[in-house]
């Protein structure tokens, strides 16, 4: 074999071997989109991350937005060209859009049970965590906080309350669902009420909590289980959630893999490593929620003595795919006025 054509194999087969290298090295990275709480020094992120790649041999790359329903206004932009292999950060609020937007595909795990509140399970999106909506209150400045929703809307206009946007916040949405729930063709005369005590609307949680810890007003729209933070991390009782007389709206936190990701096995991986020790164990003292399946010790007595509604709202989500948008734009106009 001449010389020359024997050198030149030898390049072509030597790149040849590099480039099958690199392409597998790719396969074995894992995109995430998720909100920015969670991949937060303080979340649960950093921990998840590290838990994965010791078991995966591969690398997590999270990509972070604001919140929830940014998530998936993200993935609709992007379309069938997203990076993204799973979206983390969703909610039942928004699985009827999600599936309807083609970019998701089923995961394998049907027969896993979790302990979320009412048994729930989906063929493509997989529970994580979950708590209610409630208001937190700074009792050192609120010593009659709301005791129900009735109560905060028409209650003392100087006592405000930060609240999120449903456009781009799951607990903004959330929120707007409860008032619908409650109040059905009355929401908007409500939202006209409740929006004297408004003292602003964040994009999302990690803003609104923040100016909220910064004393900027005396009560936020959070989670029953946000109490548990300021006890366990803080040592301190200052924030205090309430129940709501008429029930608190409930979240569940989902997951799933996109229809690129399914293509990727570290997707299906993930989503298994999810329903873990190795995940579940980090949620509580990171994400501050409930965990959606078993850990491996009991939580921290301070969930114990968090307040849990007698009742549980939860609108159904075909329900809110065909009326969020109009519902959006009623929040829109009430709030405006």
């Amino acid at each position: 074999m001449n010389a020359a054509i024997k050198q030149l194999l030898l390049t072509t087969g030597i790149l040849s071997a590099l480039t099958v290298g690199s392409g597998l090295a790719q396969a074995q990275d894992l995109t995430i989109y998720t909100y920015d709480s969670f991949t937060a020094e303080w979340g649960p992120g950093p921990k998840v991350k590290e838990n994965f790649e010791k078991s995966c041999g591969c690398t997590v790359n999270f990509v972070a937005v604001a919140d929830g329903v940014a998530l998936l206004n993200r993935l609709k932009l992007e379309g069938t060209s997203t990076k993204a292999d799973i979206v983390l950060g969703l909610d039942t609020n928004l699985i009827s859009d999600a599936k309807a937007s083609g970019l998701f595909a089923p995961h394998a795990l049907t027969d896993i049970k979790s302990n979320v509140p009412g048994n729930f399970q989906d063929d493509v999106f997989l529970p994580y965590d979950y708590s209610y909506f409630a208001v937190i209150y700074d009792s050192e400045k609120l010593t009659n906080p709301p005791k129900s929703m009735t109560e905060l809307i028409n209650g003392d206009t100087s006592q405000k309350i930060i609240l999120m946007d449903p456009r781009t916040s799951t607990p903004g949405l959330g929120m707007m669902l409860w008032v619908k729930d409650l109040y059905g063709d009355q929401a908007a005369e409500q939202w006209q009420k409740l929006s004297k005590r408004v003292l602003t609307v964040t994009p999302g949680w990690s803003e609104g909590y923040g100016l909220f810890t910064k004393g900027e007003a005396p009560m936020v729209l959070s989670y029953t289980t946000s109490a548990a933070y300021h006890i366990i991390s803080e040592k301190t009782e200052r924030y205090k959630a309430v129940v709501f007389k008429e029930g608190n709206y409930l979240q569940i936190e989902l997951a799933g893999q996109t229809v690129n990701g399914a293509k990727n096995p570290r997707a299906a991986e993930f989503l298994k490593f999810m329903t873990t020790s190795g995940f579940q164990d980090v949620i509580p003292e990171t994400n501050w929620m409930y965990p959606a399946y078993n850990t491996s010790a009991p939580l921290n007595a301070a969930f114990d003595t968090l307040p849990k509604p007698d009742k549980s709202l939860l609108l159904a989500s075909d329900t809110v795919a065909q009326n969020r948008k109009a519902w959006v734009d009623e929040w829109l106009k009430a709030m405006s006025r």
